[in-house]
C-alpha cells in the first residue's frame, strides 16, 4: 500500500485526483497505475488508477494465477473498476479509504448475474486510511482542484 500511496502522491503533485493502485503477485509488484484525466474542462472517467494498472497487467506476457493477485488501491474501487477486477478473477482487494459516493465494493454479488455472482473475493479495508484521507483532504481543500469539488465524497472527506 505504501507504493500505491506514493503513486497517489505523484497524481496529487501533478494536479490530478490522488489515487494510486498497485497489483501484487507472490510479493512482486506486477503493475501499477495512478489517476489521470481529472484536470481540464472535461474529465476523463476511464483512466482510473485501477484501470491503468489492469491494462498494464494484461500486457504482461507470462502465466499468472489471478486468484493469487492482490490489488492495492488508495481509494475504494468504483463500480467500473470493481467490475473489471471481478472479470479479471482477482480475489483480493485492499483499499485505504472508502468511496462513500461511488465505491463499488459494497455491491451484493449474490443479486448480480452469474458472471459476477460466482466470484470469490476478499476485501480488506482501511489499510493506511489516514494517509489517504490526508491526501484527499489536501486535494479537496485546494480551490484550484475542480474535480469532484462539492461532491458527497468531498464533503464527507473534509468533514473528518
Amino acid at each position: 500500500m505504501d507504493k500505491a500511496m506514493d503513486l497517489a502522491g505523484e497524481s496529487f503533485t501533478a494536479g490530478e485526483f490522488p489515487v494510486g493502485c498497485v497489483i501484487v503477485y507472490q510479493d512482486e509488484i506486477l503493475a501499477n497505475g495512478s489517476r489521470t484525466g481529472t484536470v481540464g474542462k472535461f474529465p476523463n472517467e476511464v483512466d482510473h488508477a485501477e484501470m491503468i494498472a489492469l491494462r498494464r497487467l494484461a500486457a504482461i506476457e507470462r502465466r499468472i494465477d489471478p486468484s493469487k493477485i492482490t490489488i492495492f488501491s488508495t481509494l475504494e474501487p468504483c463500480l467500473m473498476c470493481f467490475g473489471a477486477i471481478l472479470l479479471t478473477d482477482i480475489e483480493k482487494i485492499v483499499c485505504a479509504y472508502e468511496d462513500v459516493m461511488g465505491g463499488g465494493t459494497g455491491c451484493d454479488l449474490e443479486k448480480l448475474n452469474p458472471l459476477y455472482r460466482n466470484r470469490h473475493l476478499l476485501i480488506v479495508r482501511n489499510v493506511l486510511r489516514t494517509k489517504s484521507l490526508e491526501l484527499l483532504k489536501a486535494y479537496f481543500s485546494d480551490p484550484g482542484n475542480a474535480y469532484w469539488r462539492g461532491s458527497h465524497l468531498a464533503e464527507y472527506t473534509l468533514s473528518q
